[in-house]
């Protein structure tokens, strides 16, 4: 049983990943059960390029981007369980939990973050209820988002990314599963609202 279980590792879920990891020392996440659904085979960033984005070398791609962000958080945070060469195929609510059906196995977490991008078709059963025409994007390109409110899309159901209805920027979509990280780690902290901040040692 997961504590929670992110599905997509592009922008948003590896940047929900990161942040959630770097808190499972703090003694309201010891011992939580956190996974990655590693699935980037049909990441925007396979073809990026990026220029304009604070923090990155300009003319770094997306493909190297995707690798060193896996290397990242196994180094860093390597209690967060890399699950790689799976698609998931279907999602059920049973009870106060859900099960993860991919190709290869079947999961159950507590909470569940969907980061797989807003392209259709959306392949995932399960959760046709929630999609809708995407607000942010051409409509000719017949993007897709799932309804939420602040990334929420039901009781700890939460969308990240594009597919929750921001637009296609990198930045954008960063920050977008790391705000989810945030509300996750804020339910675990008893509705305390939290972040987790890196400091530079004092001399």
């Amino acid at each position: 049983m997961y504590d929670v279980l992110i599905i997509g590792a592009g922008a948003a879920g590896m940047s929900c990943a990161l942040v959630i990891g770097s808190a499972l020392e703090k003694p309201f996440a010891i011992n939580k059960k956190v996974g990655l659904i590693a699935h980037q085979r049909s990441s925007h960033l396979q073809n990026a390029l990026f220029n304009n984005v604070l923090g990155l070398q300009p003319g770094t791609l997306g493909e190297d981007l995707l690798k060193a962000g896996t290397h990242q958080l196994a180094e860093l945070y390597p209690k967060v369980e890399q699950i790689a060469g799976e698609k998931i195929l279907e999602i059920k609510k049973t009870g106060a939990y859900f099960e993860v059906i991919s190709n290869k196995n079947t999961y159950a977490t507590k909470a569940l973050v969907i980061a797989t991008g807003y392209a259709k078709p959306f392949t995932i059963e399960g959760l046709e209820e929630y999609l809708e025409a995407h607000q942010m994007a051409k409509p000719g390109k017949e993007r897709i988002q799932l309804k939420n409110h602040l990334h929420l899309v039901d009781e700890n159901l939460y969308v990240a990314g594009t597919l929750a209805g921001w637009r296609s920027q990198f930045a954008i979509a960063c920050g977008s599963g790391a705000q989810v990280a945030t509300d996750i780690l804020t339910l675990w902290n008893n509705g305390e609202h939290t972040k987790v901040h890196d400091k530079k040692p004092q001399v």
